[in-house]
């Protein structure tokens, strides 16, 4: 790889065994690497969450035997089936897609992180169901660097305003921010929406709410990972990658506004 990394294709078939998954983990984990020594950056730096939307048991359960313990889901009725089928590990669940408020009970009943958090409406559910449940959550502010209007997350300029307002929900323990990059083959496009994160958050960490460290940078997803670790992301969530294509596209998971 160089200043011109080539984009990392998923896997052109469905893992079907423990060999199989463990190769595509090693995969990502080298490619990751190979990323981390290219910017000067320490591997420990870097966590990647598998992504297991519309992924079968069986192979998560692969991926939990390959050492994959957090798993990332978009949609949280399909997460609940999940969380209650696989209740037997030792899971952590991240919720990484857009919530509907009336879904919000559910997230503060079983998920350990949220990271698509944009809106003050769903703090203030999440808060008081997480008070009922006696839990608190780690969250993510969602942004949208890219400036599509088809993407859900609030415009850099509005994250100063939108963290201070969070202070009123105690239960949210606001962890760093999260984006997803255009979708295009121009790197140098792809590569300005991290910059634009990387950016937010040293003035996030300079200027931002009390308590509030804003220590992760959720960024780079099956197709653009290695230039978001380059960039500087702390969190990757790869799909595609490790458990192979799925029959939708993106689309369906990432629904428009």
């Amino acid at each position: 790889m160089s200043e011109g990394v080539e984009r990392a294709a998923p896997p052109v078939s469905i893992p079907r065994t423990a060999a199989d998954l463990a190769r595509n983990l090693a995969f990502v984990k080298s490619r990751i690497a190979s990323a981390c020594e290219i910017a000067g950056r320490n591997l420990a730096e870097v966590t990647l969450l598998p992504v297991s939307k519309t992924v079968d048991e069986q192979r998560m359960r692969l991926a939990w035997q390959a050492g994959c313990t957090s798993f990332g889901e978009n949609k949280v009725q399909e997460a609940r089936g999940k969380v209650e089928s696989l209740s037997d590990l030792d899971i952590r669940w991240s919720i990484i897609g857009h919530l509907q408020t009336n879904k919000a009970k559910y997230v503060a009943r079983f998920a350990d992180e949220f990271q698509a958090l944009d809106r003050i409406k769903t703090a203030a559910i999440l808060d008081r169901r997480l008070n009922i449940e006696g839990r608190s959550l780690d969250v993510f502010i969602q942004v949208n660097s890219s400036g599509e209007a088809s993407k859900y997350g609030l415009e850099p300029e509005q994250v100063p305003d939108f963290a201070r307002k969070l202070t009123a929900y105690p239960a949210l323990n606001v962890r760093g921010l999260m984006t997803l990059a255009e979708f295009t083959a121009d790197q140098a496009r792809v590569r300005d929406c991290f910059r634009r994160m990387v950016r937010l958050r040293e003035r996030m960490r300079q200027d931002g709410p009390q308590g509030m460290r804003f220590e992760e940078l959720s960024m780079g997803m099956s197709g653009d990972y290695e230039l978001a670790v380059i960039e500087g992301a702390t969190i990757v969530r790869i799909g595609q990658a490790i458990f192979g294509p799925r029959e939708l596209p993106d689309s369906h998971y990432w629904p428009s506004n």
